[in-house]
């Protein structure tokens, strides 16, 4: 099997060294990730300069774009071999309910899968990298066990609690929870005096019942959401349809 893995915390971050330790045990790995933290960077592809590829160790690279620019340029340009399975993370935080929208770390999976490769982005629900190592033995064992039987390809968005192996209850599918709006920005200023903006934090969950990913890595299960890409809205098309 041969795994190419990618993230948007960075090609140093401890969460994509700890992924690629664990699935060089059952395959062959190649890393390309960015140079530098790039999350909330989403499916953003870079079109307005070339891009830099610069290589780390054995295997390893990074490149000065988004996600979405490492895994493209990976499956284009870089690797001579078509990868069986791309793997994102492990992120440092979660990635559940809208948060999808915006994360790299599922980006990076996305554009995988938009060139019909199985995909699967993992993510630790705390910040701080605690249980990593007990995160990316869970992430070796569900690629080992669980995908066999899968349509291929696929798109799943993985989230862990941060707990030892034994104390994580199980697998729950789920679907994705919805937040409150995001924060308001902060305002400051620069040493100029002009005004700057902070982004501020994501909203709290809003709709975090049982059946969501907030409700199972809640209640102390892995959270595993199939996603897809198709944006329509059915519904909406089918009332639409009715006027024209």
């Amino acid at each position: 099997m041969k795994i190419l893995i990618s993230n948007d915390d960075g090609y140093q971050a401890p969460g994509i060294l700890a992924l690629a330790d664990a699935m060089s045990k059952i395959a062959e790995v190649v890393v390309v990730a960015p140079e530098r933290n790039r999350s909330g960077a989403s499916n953003a592809l870079t079109l307005d300069k070339p891009l830099s590829v610069s290589k780390a160790g054995n295997n390893l690279y990074f490149v000065d774009g988004t996600p979405s620019d490492c895994v493209h340029i990976a499956l284009t340009g870089l690797l001579d071999y078509r990868p069986d399975l791309i793997v994102s993370g492990i992120n440092q935080g979660q990635n559940m309910g809208d948060d999808t929208l915006y994360s790299g770390t599922v980006a990076a999976a996305t554009e995988g899968f938009l060139f019909g490769i199985p995909a699967i982005a993992f993510s630790q629900v705390d910040k701080g990298w605690s249980h990593l190592d007990d995160a990316a033995r869970f992430a070796l064992d569900f690629v080992k066990h669980r995908l066999d039987k899968l349509a291929s390809p696929y798109l799943l968005n993985v989230n862990i609690p941060n707990r030892h192996l034994a104390e994580i209850k199980g697998v729950h599918l789920t679907r994705l929870g919805k937040r409150h709006p995001s924060e308001p920005v902060i305002k400051s200023a620069d040493p100029r005096g002009n005004p700057i903006y902070w982004i501020g934090p994501s909203g709290a969950a809003k709709e975090a019942g049982e059946g969501t990913d907030f409700y199972a890595t809640e209640q102390g299960y892995v959270s595993v959401t199939p996603l897809q890409i198709d944006l329509t809205n059915t519904d909406l098309l089918a009332k639409l349809s009715k006027d024209w």
